[in-house]
């Protein structure tokens, strides 16, 4: 049998690439701080030599694990797919590593997900949205892992945040449909038991509809689950309402879009008999027919700040800041003036 063969060394690298170790380990740290020619000269020999970093080295030199953790509430759709790819991008810039869970939108599961990321040496942790309970931030603070919630934003609340005001975001789209000359409006609204995303932008429509003196308690609202099929059978439920509404504001583009579904399936004109909003203005906001009016969330610039944040607080450059990420409206075919409007 023939010798095995060892893995390359920094010091294989430094001999090959004619540097020193302490350069080669700036190459591959911070890159930033050697010149390209030199750089270049290092990554070739790396390549070529097959060379593969001690990680566990690196993790004993700097006390960290250069891992973060994230816990959305779900995979099932895009919602948070461009932010998070944007969050993962910058965090690789900055040379650490995304691990990722999804809690199904239950409180016990995501408990049970930030203990395990804790436990694996996470670094720090991006959450979605406030609601839980105050038990879980005592244990992030007892073991010193900083943690920034995203898609919600309350300069407010003792946690650090970078996302936008779900209760205003929802309240401008609100207002915009009052003033199509709606008065009959109705709400498909994801669970808002323990999601204070869905329940903020029930307060929107709400406080929308009081500040235009409408009844604010005669919102007809179904809560559902994010889902096409939920949107659809929700949406069918509000059709046999009387008098029926004339607007339709789901929770997101996704009901929205299984409420434009169910109404060509039953042959109500969209949106000259009933208006359909969304929320988020993801992919799908575009190619359903007609293309929704939605709120637009800036899912990646939030993903790239939250990133940013998150790594100085982990690197103890930043105690936590609560940055506010503009939403804007985005009009599109599914709104129209009340058919009733005088």
């Amino acid at each position: 049998m023939g010798k095995t063969r060892s893995a390359p060394t920094l010091n294989d690298v430094a001999k090959a690439a004619g540097v020193s170790t302490a350069t080669v380990s700036r190459c591959l740290n911070s890159p930033e701080q050697v010149i390209e020619t030199t750089r270049k000269r290092v990554m070739h020999a790396v390549e070529s030599l097959g060379y593969t970093p001690n990680f566990a080295a690196r993790v004993m030199a700097a006390n960290r694990s250069f891992t973060i953790g994230a816990i959305i509430p779900t995979m099932d759709n895009a919602i948070f797919a461009r932010g998070l790819q944007e969050f993962q991008d910058q965090l690789r810039e900055s040379g650490y590593t995304l691990l990722v869970s999804s809690s199904a939108y239950d409180p016990d599961i995501e408990q049970e997900q930030i203990r395990a990321l804790v436990a694996r040496g996470a670094d720090g942790l991006l959450l979605i949205g406030f609601a839980r309970d105050a038990g879980i931030y005592k244990y992030l603070e007892q073991h010193q892992i900083p943690s920034l919630v995203a898609w919600s934003y309350d300069p407010t609340m003792p946690r650090p945040s970078v996302g936008f005001s779900n209760t205003d975001a929802m309240g401008e789209l609100a207002q915009r449909v009052i003033s199509a000359g709606h008065r009959r409006i109705a709400m498909i609204s994801g669970k808002t038991q323990g999601n204070d995303r869905a329940q903020s932008r029930v307060e929107g429509v709400k406080q929308a509809m009081a500040d235009n003196d409408l009844d604010a308690d005669a919102l007809t609202l179904i809560e559902t689950t994010y889902d096409i099929e939920k949107g659809a059978d929700a949406f069918r439920q509000l059709m046999d309402v009387r008098p029926r509404p004339t607007a339709v504001i789901c929770g997101n583009d996704v009901l929205a879009a299984g409420a434009l579904r169910e109404a060509h399936r039953l042959g109500i004109q969209i949106p000259d008999q009933v208006s359909i909003t969304g929320f988020d203005d993801i992919e799908l906001a575009e190619i359903v027919s007609p293309a929704l009016t939605t709120v637009h969330v800036p899912h990646r610039e939030m993903g790239r700040k939250a990133a940013l944040e998150l790594i100085k607080m982990v690197e103890g450059k930043s105690e936590g800041r609560s940055i506010c990420i503009n939403t804007r409206l985005v009009i599109r075919h599914s709104l129209a003036a009340a058919p009733d409007r005088s």
